[in-house]
């Protein structure tokens, strides 16, 4: 025998008035804001620790990230880089340095062949350099090194770079089956000047969202 104790209540959802989807709303943007502070600020972080590191490990090459030159002249930052990588390479690290690199309009020569040129007069031989001279971009660098890589039967690397700039280019080379280490140079003109270091650590945060989100490179 079923005793009915008390009245039955069923509980009826409340329809939604515009107080309660705004505060809704407002609770959802909350916690997006706070998702995409964490997120930028972990991924500072990252950026700013990776480029304190310096992994050398002997490698099947080193691999210079292109910058500017000047009719042929590489820039401050780009000789930097130059560098750093010629004295690897005369340390033994690799038996192979990878130049990268193309020309911007109105160019005459490519960050590439300013940089054979450079590292030949600066002691390294002309049959060790491999050349990359056709990209734009860190990714497109990255692609075309991989497969300069495989063509030669070469597995890992050491890339070159500045320090805001590593943690990028090694998730791109990563992603991209490459064995790869960073190396930064400790020269660069960025190192004393903040607010250059400031304002390429924001412009690595966003080429690493738009990297992250698309595969692609801005």
């Amino acid at each position: 025998m079923l005793v009915r104790i008390g009245p039955q209540v069923q509980e009826v959802s409340r329809p939604l008035n515009g107080s309660r989807i705004r505060g809704i709303v407002f609770r959802l943007s909350a916690i997006g804001v706070v998702a995409v502070v964490g997120v930028t600020v972990y991924t500072k972080f990252r950026i700013l620790e990776q480029g304190q590191r310096d992994d050398r490990p002997r490698s099947d090459a080193i691999v210079v990230m292109g910058a500017a030159q000047y009719d042929g002249v590489p820039s401050p930052i780009f000789r930097a880089r130059l560098d750093h990588a010629i004295a690897l390479f005369l340390d033994g690290v690799a038996g192979k340095l990878i130049v990268t690199g193309g020309k911007s309009d109105g160019d005459r020569t490519t960050e590439a062949a300013s940089a054979r040129d450079y590292a030949i007069a600066h002691g390294v031989r002309d049959d060790a350099i491999l050349t990359e001279d056709q990209s734009r971009t860190t990714l497109a660098s990255i692609r075309a090194v991989r497969t300069l890589m495989t063509d030669a039967g070469l597995d890992s690397a050491v890339f070159v770079s500045d320090r805001s700039h590593m943690l990028r280019v090694l998730r791109m080379a990563t992603d991209e089956g490459i064995e790869a280490y960073g190396s930064p140079t400790r020269t660069s003109p960025l190192e004393d000047d903040s607010l250059a270091t400031a304002d390429a650590v924001v412009h690595e945060l966003g080429a690493l969202a738009v990297y992250l989100v698309t595969r692609e490179s801005p």
